[in-house]
């Protein structure tokens, strides 16, 4: 029996796909409102589809393979199965509650008879007479009683437009929520399904070619509806391909638009400074660093504004790179800002910049702790250019702050800042100049999302570690005996003078909430385990002077223990710590609980991280088996995806559709060539063949980032 059942009339999925089209596109027919009354009109809401191009656009995350049909005589119990029947009579029956009732037709193919029961649709009874023929889906739940799960009419055919299509062949399984059912979306994608021949083509003929990619209509037909799954993997890779394509169209066009709007000072290496400071440092430099500070040196030398992005492993020195170039900016007269999101991680900043400086150069500290005689001060100090180096959190994009000449920012973990947070650090250049910008993180990005995120970045990665870092041990624990142990461990390591770090859980994304946990936790340890111990509390809900006095007491070994929160995530050198101790490690992301490790085994001393949750669990496992930061980042991809892993809103990374990172890899790449092959050709897209492209690239991305001018 075929997969489809096709009345003459009407046009299949395997017709639309292998035949030519009957009639040209009509783009504006996907305008259509799609309007359904009560519940389901408000879950295709919350599902973002509110008209008939939604609609077809709205893709089955899977399919169930229905394509063999049973006969009845074959099935075994508690088998799932589709078969072809015929009714021969249906009675209704209540059920014990008396309210509910159960229908059960009686059944049969040329193979024998059964019952098929359906539970509390009672109108059923009117829609199967004698000799009607039904497609039934479900299990065989004992000998001879079949319960139904999904049924079809033949009769029904013309009306759900020529062929069943939730009991036979590969059936689509769509995104549902309350309210709406996969099945019901099934059903209007397919009253609709000539709508999918109304979508318009943007990829160009040469390149579909080139590529050897389907059109459009004919790949969202196949993906709904495939005859094999061969079809829906193409049409899939076809789509995923446009998507991403348009995507790294948006992020050349907006690297292209950055290189040739404003204008930046070119900062040359006068050498009176930067070469100075750099040898009077009391280590030396790792072969990365050198290499990084010569790229940086390059890109300021010019008057294109830089815009690089440095990744680097936890503790590879990201700092010192950093500190040569806002040093560049002072050594030609100008000013340089970094910018951390936490006043934590800023004062911390503050504090290794004031140490790596030469004795002359000031530098100083603006938050929004920062007491009023002091930031007018430094307000002053700002705007007439005698304070050339600043660091500060958010309080360094408010409007009353005025530089005079602002040649280098620096924005630390910049995946947490938002799009306009970091424009509107730019914007304090001098008018009609943009500032030189190197954005940091010390969460490894992937390639995948580094092509992606950060795709109209210039992308710099420092591996090497300076000399004397030792090695983590990661142990992965649970239970009372694993804890009297591990808190055994750490008196050890004091003993020894070492010191040790306590990190609470995140129990949600609520600051306050984890001061509260730290808080617990402190007066318990304190009181407790390391009653005989010298304990300090730091969490991101302290005030900064308190804070700044547990961390420099901590700093110079006067506490044993610090208990804290996840803000001593980065940033903080404590040579001297050789435990880091996380509660409900499962909480945390791979990259983060990276992070946190890093902040031991920065010293001569062994060090260990003892993670307290279930070892078999795998973002836990790969914990104590990989130490490399970028391995991880490539498994917690895997295991969280994309938007998970650097927080989809914040920056800048659209939810994809039908993409799959890091599955796709392969084809982003091919896409990334393709587009910078497009704009080197055609740098607005203005050729006719490229039109419908770039209203693509407009549509998705022009109303937030405007990359090709329209």
């Amino acid at each position: 029996m075929p997969t489809r059942f096709a009345s003459s009339d009407e046009l299949t999925p395997a017709d639309a796909v292998q035949a030519p089209l009957r009639t040209l596109p009509r783009p504006s027919a996907l305008a259509e409102r799609v309007r359904l009354k009560g519940p389901p009109g408000k879950a295709l809401a919350a599902l973002g589809i509110e008209t008939v191009g939604d609609l077809v656009e709205h893709l089955p995350h899977s399919h169930r393979d229905r394509r063999e049909l049973r006969r009845v005589a074959e099935l075994a119990i508690g088998e799932e199965a589709t078969v072809a029947v015929a009714v021969s009579g249906v009675t209704v029956r209540p059920m014990r509650d008396r309210r509910r009732k159960r229908v059960e037709a009686r059944v049969a193919d040329e193979s024998g008879p059964m019952v098929a029961v359906w539970f509390n649709q009672p109108w059923l009874a009117n829609q199967l007479g004698d000799g009607a023929t039904v497609l039934l889906h479900g299990k065989l739940r004992r000998a001879g009683e079949f319960w139904v799960t999904e049924h079809e009419l033949f009769s029904a055919g013309a009306a759900n437009g020529g062929a069943p299509v939730h009991t036979v062949g590969l059936v689509p399984v769509h995104p549902a929520t309350e309210g709406i059912s996969a099945a019901r979306l099934r059903s209007l994608i397919w009253e609709r399904y000539r709508a999918i021949f109304d979508v318009t083509e943007p990829l160009p003929g040469r390149l579909r070619a080139r590529e050897r990619l389907a059109d459009r209509a004919a790949c969202l037909a196949a993906a709904h509806f495939p005859d094999r799954e061969e079809d829906e993997r193409d049409a899939r890779r076809r789509l995923a391909f446009e998507e991403l394509l348009v995507l790294q169209l948006a992020l050349a066009s907006r690297r292209r638009a950055r290189r040739e709007g404003r204008r930046a000072r070119a900062l040359a290496a006068r050498g009176v400074i930067v070469d100075r400071w750099l040898w009077s440092l009391p280590f030396e430099l790792t072969g990365d660093q050198r290499r990084t500070i010569g790229d940086v040196d390059h890109d300021i030398g010019r008057e294109h504004p830089m815009q690089r992005l440095l990744m680097g492993e936890v503790g590879s020195g990201k700092t010192v790179v950093a500190l040569a170039a806002m040093l560049r900016a002072v050594e030609n007269g100008g000013q340089a800002a970094l910018m951390a999101p936490t006043e934590t991680l800023a004062e911390q900043h503050h504090r290794t910049l004031d140490e790596l400086l030469p004795g002359p150069l000031p530098v100083e500290l603006l938050t929004g702790s920062t007491p009023a005689a002091r930031r007018r001060d430094l307000l002053g100090r700002l705007a007439d250019g005698q304070l050339g180096l600043v660091v500060g959190t958010h309080a360094l994009i408010e409007p009353v702050v005025d530089f005079r000449s602002l040649d280098v920012v620096v924005v630390d973990e910049q995946h947490r800042f938002g799009v306009r947070q970091r424009a509107a650090l730019d914007a304090k250049a001098p008018p009609g100049l943009a500032p030189h910008a190197l954005h940091m993180t010390a969460t490894p990005i992937p390639r995948t999302l580094s092509l992606t995120a950060y795709g109209d970045l210039d992308a710099t990665v420092l591996r090497e570690l300076p000399s004397g870092r030792r090695p983590v041990e990661t142990y992965v624990v649970d239970g009372a005996r694993a804890r009297a142990r591990a808190y055994e461990r750490i008196r050890e390591e004091i003993a020894k003078g070492r010191q040790c770090f306590v990190v609470c859980p995140l129990v949600e994304e609520s600051e306050a909430l984890q001061a509260t946990a730290a808080t617990a936790e402190y007066e318990r340890l304190r009181e407790t385990e390391f009653e005989h111990q010298r304990v300090e509390l730091i969490h991101g809900q302290m005030p900064s002077k308190r804070k700044g006095a547990a961390m420099k007491a901590f700093a110079r070994g006067e506490a044993d223990v610090l208990v804290a929160t996840s803000v001593v995530e980065v940033g903080i050198d404590v040579p001297n710590a050789s435990v880091m101790l996380i509660e409900a490690a499962e909480r945390y992301g791979l990259s983060q609980l990276h992070q946190l490790r890093g902040r031991v085994g920065r010293g001569e001393h062994p060090s260990i991280c003892i993670l307290f949750g279930d070892p078999k669990l795998p973002r836990l496992e790969a914990m104590a088996r990989e130490r490399d930061g970028f391995r991880l980042a490539e498994i917690d991809l895997e295991l969280r995806g994309a938007g998970d892993v650097l927080g989809t809103r914040q920056h800048g990374l659209p939810e994809f559709r039908v993409a799959r990172l890091p599955e796709d890899t392969e084809l982003l790449v091919r896409a990334r060539d393709r587009a910078d092959e497009i704009l080197l050709a055609d740098p607005a897209l203005e050729l006719l063949e490229h039109v419908l492209l770039r209203d693509a690239v407009l549509e998705r991305f022009g109303s937030e980032h405007d990359p090709i001018p329209a």
